[in-house]
C-alpha cells in the first residue's frame, strides 16, 4: 500500500491560488499528497478556510489568530474561535505564536493572545500550531507555562536550535520542517533535523511561501512537500518512503486525522 504525504501547513486560501486553486490541488494529489492542513490566520479568513475544508475531503484546518493580527484580539474573538473549533474539520488551534521580527503588534499583546489561545486549545483538547520568529525564549516559556494538556502541538517551520527543539519535544510538541531545510546554506537547520528522532517530526510547505530546492524563489504549493521529506530522509540516512510513512503517521496521531 502506498503511504500518502501529509502537508501539515499550507495556506491554500490565499489570493496567490485564486487563478488555479483546483489545478494546484490536483497536482498535489497526483504527487501523492493525501492530506493538507490549512491554518487560520485572522478572524475574517475563517469562514473561507472552513468552506474550503467542507468542499474537500482531504483538507483539514486550524482556527487561530496569527501574532501579526494580535492587535485585533477581543473577548469576542475567543468565543468565535471556540465556536468554530467545534467544526468537524477543525483539527488544531493555529496558527498562533509570537513574531518579534516584524512586531506588528506589541510584544506583550502578542504574548497575551498566544497565552489565551494555548489555554483554549487545552480546554478543547486540540493541538496547537505554533509560529515562532525571533522569539524562541518567550515561545518556549509560554508553552511550558500553559501547555498542560496531552494534545500537544507542532512547532511550524522550525528555525531554532537543537536544544530548543528538544525542549519543545519534552513538553509534547512535534517539530515541522519546510522548504528552508533544503536550502544549500541551511547547515545549522540540517544538523538540527538530523539530530531529532523521526517519530517527532512532520513535513510541510508553508505554501505559497518558502518553496524548496529546486523550486526556490517560485510560488510554493503542496505538491512540493515531497522535496522536504526527501531531504529529511537524506539527513537521516534512510529511504524517503520511511520518512513519508513515519511523518504521515505522526501527523495522523497529532491531528487525529482519519485513516
Amino acid at each position: 500500500m502506498t503511504i500518502s504525504l501529509v502537508d501539515t501547513h499550507c495556506h491554500l486560501d490565499v489570493p496567490q491560488f485564486d487563478d488555479d486553486r483546483d489545478e494546484m490541488l490536483a497536482r498535489a494529489r497526483a504527487a501523492g499528497v493525501g492530506t493538507m492542513i490549512v491554518p487560520g490566520i485572522a478572524i475574517p479568513d475563517m469562514p473561507r478556510v472552513l468552506a474550503m475544508a467542507d468542499g474537500h475531503a482531504d483538507i483539514f484546518v486550524g482556527v487561530g489568530v496569527h501574532p501579526h493580527e494580535a492587535g485585533t484580539w477581543t473577548d469576542e474573538t475567543l468565543e468565535r474561535l471556540r465556536a468554530w473549533a467545534g467544526h468537524p474539520k477543525v483539527v488544531a488551534i493555529g496558527e498562533i505564536g509570537l513574531d518579534y521580527y516584524y512586531d506588528h503588534a506589541p510584544r506583550e499583546v502578542q504574548q497575551q493572545v498566544f497565552r489565551d489561545q494555548i489555554r483554549l486549545a487545552g480546554e478543547l483538547g486540540k493541538p496547537v500550531i505554533v509560529h515562532n520568529r525571533d522569539s524562541h525564549g518567550d515561545v518556549l516559556r509560554l508553552l511550558q507555562e500553559n501547555l498542560v494538556h496531552a494534545a500537544g502541538g507542532v512547532m511550524h517551520c522550525f528555525s531554532g536550535s537543537l536544544e530548543l527543539a528538544r525542549q519543545c519535544i519534552a513538553i509534547g510538541m512535534y517539530i515541522s520542517f519546510a522548504g528552508p531545510l533544503t536550502f544549500k546554506n541551511a547547515h545549522s537547520l540540517q544538523e538540527v533535523a538530523a539530530g531529532l528522532p523521526l517519530d517527532r517530526l512532520l513535513v510541510e510547505t508553508d505554501s505559497p511561501y518558502l518553496a524548496p530546492v529546486p523550486h526556490r524563489g517560485k510560488r510554493n504549493e503542496p505538491m512540493h512537500v515531497g522535496h522536504v521529506a526527501a531531504k529529511l530522509a537524506d539527513l537521516h540516512g534512510c529511504p524517503a518512503e520511511e520518512v513519508i510513512r513515519v511523518t504521515s503517521e505522526n501527523a495522523r496521531k497529532l491531528f487525529r486525522l482519519p485513516g
